[in-house]
């Protein structure tokens, strides 16, 4: 074969898989019918924009909680940037409280529902009810936040002991968070 019908051939074959990905749908970001029940939100509730969070956690070594003498690593709080999809800053997520502030000022803190443990390594899937927001703009009405997708973000695996009580320590993390509205 000349070198000229391979190029066209090869040309062909680049538009038709071009052309074949443009007309796909993009996949979601998550499937709400593949995630466990404890954290599904209830019937009657639209996403109302997604978001990945890109951040850390803060742990403080303490004493264990009714165990005198024992110490464990206890969450502090989580500080993170909240992106859109396309990668824009849109608002942060900050705590405590757990507050989800979008870049308008708009804002809200929520009540952990439930939880669902994730896969080895990541903090685990989260369902929160939020609490009426403040100001007005991407944060009003917000029902329920998911946190799905986790990556990272557990207790580190250093040494907690009675000598390093008072200790920090930050942990990156990265989870989507799915903001839901009441449908209408």
């Amino acid at each position: 074969m000349s070198s000229r019908i391979l190029a066209g051939a090869a040309a062909l074959v680049a538009v038709s898989v071009l052309s074949a990905c443009g007309t796909m749908s993009q996949a979601p970001a998550f499937d709400q019918a593949s995630l466990p029940d404890a954290v599904k939100v209830p019937a009657g509730n639209v996403v109302s924009m997604e978001t990945v969070g890109v951040g850390e956690i803060t742990y403080e070594c303490r004493d264990k909680k009714d165990a005198a003498g024992q110490t464990e690593w206890v969450f502090v709080g989580p500080k993170a940037v909240l992106n859109d999809r396309s990668g824009k800053a849109v608002g942060t997520y900050y705590g405590p409280p757990a507050t989800w502030e979008a870049n308008d000022g708009s804002k809200f803190t929520g009540t952990q529902v439930a939880i669902s443990p994730a896969s080895a390594g990541n903090i685990p899937l989260q369902l929160v009810k939020a609490n009426p927001a403040t100001g007005n703009g991407a944060m009003t009405d917000v029902t329920f936040v998911q946190r799905v997708a986790t990556v990272g973000g557990v207790a580190p695996k250093s040494e907690c002991s009675t000598a390093t009580k008072g200790t920090k320590e930050i942990v990156k993390y990265q989870a989507d968070y799915i903001l839901y509205k009441a449908a209408k």
